[in-house]
């Protein structure tokens, strides 16, 4: 063999694993970027259903206060919980405030059996109606932000992608979950002849998930 095709082998060999490297390279990042994206699309979705929530609280608040004035504590609660929401500014922080907004709303629920003629009223109902809906979709986007962070923190942690995640900047990606205590609340229901209102838990979420006249 020519002693110049001999020198060849080497640096062709050399030149093909590159090229391998390269393509698994670029093949990892497009999986992350992709990956990523999807969480960020997914938590795009529970901020539109936060922000719609957090739109309908005041109308529901001064609603109550028109019946229930006396019930300062809680309504102040729900203000409070309603403005730590609107001031956390990444998914840990609206995690947390977001349980608190929702135990504040379940406890204002609860007091609102003792006003009938707030029950009854008609621009409360709508409102309810309202909330009910949006905290169904918070715990349909919830779920689906979280099934695109395992999604995503899986494909990081697979080897041989998980020595390139570190490398190309791909960090793992916090749950948007709630305590482990929120998780046993028990079942609220309450009704009468005119309204019943149902307080469940489900995808580890405490909310409205239905109201009836």
């Amino acid at each position: 063999m020519p002693k110049g095709k001999g020198c060849l082998i080497p640096i062709v060999v050399v030149g093909a694993i590159i090229v391998i490297l390269i393509i698994m390279l670029v093949s990892s990042y497009n999986k992350f970027v992709s990956a990523e994206e999807t969480v960020d699309q997914q938590w795009g979705k529970i901020e539109v259903d936060l922000q719609r929530r957090f739109d309908l609280i005041p109308n529901l608040v001064n609603t109550v206060k028109g019946f229930a004035k006396q019930e300062k504590d809680v309504i102040k609660q729900v203000t409070d919980a309603r403005a730590a929401l609107g001031g956390a500014r990444n998914p840990d922080e609206k995690a947390i405030a977001d349980e608190e907004l929702s135990g504040a709303l379940s406890r204002l629920l609860v007091i609102v059996e003792n006003y009938p003629n707030l029950k009854s009223d008609a621009q409360f109902t709508q409102l309810m109606d309202e909330l009910a809906g949006t905290e169904n979709r918070i715990a349909v986007s919830r779920r689906d932000y979280n099934e695109a962070v395992a999604n995503y923190n899986r494909s990081i942690k697979r080897f041989p992608s998980n020595l390139l995640a570190g490398l190309l900047g791909f960090d793992q990606k916090g749950y948007f979950s709630t305590t482990p205590e929120s998780r046993t609340n028990p079942e609220v229901d309450f009704s009468n002849d005119d309204t019943s209102f149902h307080l469940k838990q489900h995808d580890n979420y405490v909310g409205i998930v239905g109201i009836s006249t």
